[in-house]
């Protein structure tokens, strides 16, 4: 008589052992994944937000959300600071990449500023590789933005290393034209076991804001960002190799970039502006129509003398 009662609630403890289980599950999975969701909104609300004001957006959202600090500080791109490296003289710019703890380092000396004793630094094989990729950079920067500040920076990774390469170009008030160009580059480089070539992943990353104002003519602000992604494989001589296709896919990626930014961004803000307003009065407008109209008869009319001969 004692095991058909005792059965039904050793059944009935296992039932609520799985449920319970399974609840513990689900509520886990949906916990990370509300998490994720809500990274996922926050980094899509900050894609929209002009770049020239992203820290102060980036702070209103950190005390939203203090939890996700880490990730919102190591998955948005800010506008690039400069700093000057007063070893040498040159400047240079401030990221996530060259920074450990309140310090950055300068890739011309190798120091940090504030000084930082313990800072990390980079290999010697890799610190020549940033020598040299510095250098080039540089050489690019003069070419397309005639003036600017450039940097890069390398480290390691597992089996592998990465490279920042940073530009920033500010605009001329003189020219009554104010704003930046931000380019961010990362690159994954993972050499093949051959030694031979090497497999590139490039993340690039353009945060772009122009404000004109000027006297007797409307203020046009202008601003938004862009992420492009790219892959490719390329042989290797020497280390300097891998200075060359950085440098190669660089320079294709922003080109591509340049032309997006011109044809579809800008090309189609001219056009909305061009529907509600014209710089044409009205009287021109029409004297154009009926120019155009002229013509037409002009050529049907010919069309029909033609075809009478």
């Amino acid at each position: 008589t004692e095991s058909p009662v005792n059965e039904p609630k050793n059944n009935s403890a296992t039932v609520i052992c799985i449920t319970s289980t399974l609840f513990s599950l689900d509520y886990e999975f949906l916990r990370r994944k509300m998490t994720q969701n809500r990274l996922d909104f926050a980094l899509d609300l900050m894609r929209r937000l002009p770049p020239q004001k992203c820290e102060g957006f980036l702070g209103c959202l950190i005390e939203l959300v203090p939890d996700m600090c880490g990730e919102l500080l190591s998955n948005v791109d800010q506008p690039l600071k400069v700093a000057t490296d007063s070893t040498c003289g040159k400047q240079f710019l401030l990221s996530d990449y060259n920074r450990d703890g309140d310090s950055y380092r300068s890739p011309w000396s190798n120091q940090y500023f504030p000084a930082f004793e313990d800072g990390s630094v980079p290999i010697d094989r890799l610190r020549k590789i940033e020598i040299d990729a510095n250098y080039a950079i540089e050489q690019y920067k003069d070419m397309y933005f005639d003036s600017g500040v450039s940097s890069v920076y390398a480290w390691d990774l597992d089996h592998s290393f990465a490279c920042a390469i940073l530009i920033k170009k500010d605009g001329d008030a003189k020219k009554m034209a104010n704003g930046s160009w931000d380019s961010i580059h990362i690159i994954e480089v993972q050499e093949k076991s051959s030694g031979r070539s090497a497999h590139y992943k490039l993340t690039s990353t353009i945060m772009l804001w122009l404000l004109t104002e000027s006297s007797g003519r409307p203020r046009i602000d202008l601003s938004g960002s862009l992420t492009r992604q790219s892959e490719s494989d390329a042989p290797l001589v020497d280390s300097y190799s891998h200075v060359i296709n950085m440098g190669k896919m660089i320079e294709e990626m922003e080109n591509k970039m340049r032309g997006s930014l011109n044809t579809i961004y800008f090309g189609k803000t001219y056009d909305i502006i061009s529907c509600l307003r014209s710089m044409e009065t009205k009287q021109e407008r029409d004297e154009q129509a009926q120019l155009q109209q002229e013509l037409a008869r002009a050529i049907h009319c010919r069309q029909d003398s033609f075809k009478k001969e």
